[in-house]
C-alpha cells in the first residue's frame, strides 16, 4: 500500500539538506536482471528537480536507509526525476520492490557534473561501461538537445554480454541518427550477437574524432576507466581533456561523513565528476 504522508513544513521555510523531500513513484521499469529505473514525481508542489548532467540524489527507502544514485533522466524534463539503479544491497533492493504510488525520500541534487556547456565547439567522446551509461545519459540528452553547438559526438559503450546492454532500444534509436556515432561492444557474445566482441577500449582506439579539439567523458568500472584513459592518452588527448566519474563510497551527500574521501578531495562535494589532471595521481593508486 502507498505510504500516507502529511506535509507539515511551514511555508517559506528553508529546506534542511539532510531532510528528504517526498516523491511518489510514477513508474518502475525493469532494465536488466539486477537493474531498474524509477520515475518519480514530487508530492510537495514542486515541478521536479533542476539538475546538471552528472549530479546525483540521495534516495531514501523509508525504514531502510538511503543511497546516492546519479540522476539518469533528461535535464529538459522538469516534471519527472529519473534514476536507474542497480540492486546491490539492502537499500537498493528495497527500492527495487517499490511500486507505482509508493513514496520515496529524495535529497539533492548534489555534486559537480559533466562540463557540457564548456564543451561547446568541441568533439565530445562518451565512454561508458555497464550501468555507467546511466550517469552519462543526461549529458547525451543535453548534447543532442543543442546538437548544432558541438562537433562530432561519439558514444562508445561496453557491456558484459548482449543481455547486459543498458537502454538497448535507446542506443538503437541514437545509432540511427546521421549526426551521432554509436558503437557497442560486449565482453562475451551469446547467440544472436553479430557485433564486436572485446573491451570498450578496442572501439575507442579506432578514434573517429579530433584529439586536438575533443573532450572525453568516462563512467564505468574503475579498471575500464583506467584503460580508457591510457587509450585516450595514446590518441594524444591531454589529461585536462578527460573527465571521469568517481561515484564511490558516498553516504551523506554533503561531505559530513567522510566516506567518499578520495585523496585530499571529497567525491560528493567536489565530484563525482573530476577533470583527470586534478586526480590522476590518486586515481592510479588502487588502494585509495
Amino acid at each position: 500500500m502507498p505510504r500516507e504522508v502529511t506535509l507539515s513544513e511551514p511555508v517559506g521555510a528553508v529546506k534542511d539538506p539532510m531532510v528528504p523531500s517526498l516523491f511518489r513513484v510514477l513508474r518502475r521499469r525493469r532494465e536488466l536482471s539486477d537493474t531498474f529505473t524509477l520515475e518519480l514525481g514530487s508530492l510537495e508542489g514542486a515541478a521536479g528537480i533542476r539538475f546538471s548532467p552528472g549530479q546525483f540524489n540521495m534516495l531514501y527507502a523509508y525504514g531502510v536507509g538511503e543511497v546516492p544514485i546519479s540522476i539518469s533522466g533528461d535535464p529538459g524534463d522538469g516534471g519527472r526525476v529519473v534514476h536507474t539503479v542497480r540492486a546491490v544491497g539492502q537499500v537498493t533492493d528495497s527500492l527495487r520492490r517499490l511500486r507505482k504510488g509508493d513514496v520515496v525520500g529524495v535529497r539533492g541534487p548534489f555534486g559537480v557534473g559533466w562540463p557540457v556547456a564548456d564543451a561547446e565547439g568541441m568533439d565530445v567522446v562518451i565512454v561508458a561501461g555497464g550501468v555507467g551509461l546511466a550517469p552519462l545519459r543526461p549529458a547525451i540528452y543535453s548534447l543532442l538537445a543543442n546538437r548544432e553547438r558541438y562537433g562530432k559526438i561519439c558514444i562508445f559503450y561496453g557491456a558484459r554480454t548482449p543481455e547486459d546492454i543498458l537502454y538497448r532500444k535507446q542506443l538503437e534509436k541514437w545509432r540511427g541518427r546521421f549526426d551521432l556515432s554509436v558503437d557497442v561492444i560486449v565482453d562475451r557474445a551469446t547467440d544472436g550477437w553479430n557485433g564486436p566482441v572485446g573491451v570498450v577500449t578496442k572501439l575507442l582506439a579506432r578514434g573517429g574524432f579530433d584529439p586536438s579539439s575533443a573532450v572525453a567523458f568516462l563512467c564505468g568500472p574503475e579498471v575500464m576507466m583506467r584503460y580508457a584513459v591510457s587509450t585516450l592518452d595514446g590518441l594524444h588527448l591531454a589529461p585536462d581533456q578527460i573527465y571521469v566519474s568517481m561515484e564511490r563510497n558516498m553516504k551523506c551527500g554533503i561531505g559530513l561523513c567522510g566516506h567518499c574521501q578520495f585523496g585530499a578531495r571529497f567525491v560528493c562535494k567536489e565530484g563525482p565528476v573530476f577533470r583527470f589532471d586534478l586526480i590522476g595521481r590518486s586515481f592510479n593508486i588502487r588502494e585509495v
